[in-house]
């Protein structure tokens, strides 16, 4: 018996009928766990194609997760692991709502699978846009610091930390080799108002009191907290500041029992190897795929 794929329109239904399985695995789960918490608390406006899926076994306990929420194009999924089956299955259930599904993001082989057969029924072709490695921090190991010090930012700082989100995109793009960003363009001043609310937000000041770089998170979901993004400036690169205050913010995290995740773009050695130096270890490799 094939899978079967049940769609739900509510976070909040999604998160009740959910919590046990994203629970087990939750640095896996990370993001659907922490993106569709924020939906649920502060949902607003309608969204292209919006749904999370469930997939159920024959007994009907849930085998995989997935969701569509991404707010710019391609609107990709993003599916989590579960077995081939329920992949495939998944990625028909899209295909018979009418829906165009034209990127998939997520967990290996799940969202190849998906992907795969999306394909296959649209007569179109799979193609990487980015290979994503999830980690997570083992032991700590706190890099010197660098002259300045790390504070939350404020609502003064706003607009500089909208601007970074922005340019953390094209910044990360471009070290990795890639022509464009992907997706960051749709973060706005109300998000940002809210992470600063939520105290997720950090920035670094030098000697002289500049900002010169920023860190952000996610709130914790079952115990995890996921790092990112982090941006350094151009001309503010390669004096410690990612590295000091990635480490200071997981160490903020690991004395509250919180544990740390982070993604990285297999592309990007400088990236890597920053966390890497400070103790983070590779958990699960991911795609963003898209569908031609």
């Amino acid at each position: 018996m094939a899978a079967r794929i049940e769609f739900v329109d509510d976070p909040a239904q999604f998160l009740a009928e959910t919590e046990a399985h994203l629970a087990v695995e939750p640095v896996i789960t990370t993001v659907i766990a922490t993106v569709t918490a924020r939906m649920a608390e502060r949902l607003s406006g309608d969204l292209p194609h919006r749904w999370w899926a469930v997939a159920r076994d024959d007994a009907g306990l849930v085998a995989g997760v997935a969701m569509r929420t991404a707010p710019f194009a391609p609107h990709p999924a993003y599916v989590l692991p579960m077995p081939a089956d329920a992949a495939v299955e998944l990625a028909r259930a899209v295909h018979a709502r009418g829906e165009v599904l034209g990127g998939v993001n997520g967990a290996l082989p799940a969202a190849r699978l998906v992907a795969e057969e999306t394909a296959r029924l649209t007569g179109g072709a799979v193609s990487v846009h980015e290979h994503v490695r999830l980690f997570e921090l083992g032991e700590l190991v706190m890099p010197p610091a660098p002259a300045g010090r790390l504070r939350k930012a404020t609502e003064a700082d706003a607009d500089l930390c909208l601007e970074w989100f922005l340019d953390f995109a094209r910044a990360a793009a471009e070290q990795a080799g890639r022509v464009e960003p992907h997706g960051m363009e749709s973060f706005s001043m109300d998000d940002m108002l809210v992470r600063i609310e939520d105290g997720v937000i950090w920035l670094w000041e030098d000697e002289h009191g500049e900002r010169v770089h920023l860190t952000g998170a996610n709130l914790p979901a079952y115990g995890v907290a996921r790092i990112g993004p982090v941006y350094t400036p151009r001309d503010q690169r390669g004096r410690g500041y990612a590295s000091r205050a990635v480490a200071e913010i997981s160490a903020e995290h690991l004395a509250r029992g919180v544990r740390c995740c982070l993604f990285t773009d297999q592309a990007n050695p400088v990236s890597n190897h920053v966390y890497e130096a400070i103790g983070y270890r590779p958990v699960v490799d991911m795609v963003n795929l898209l569908v031609d």
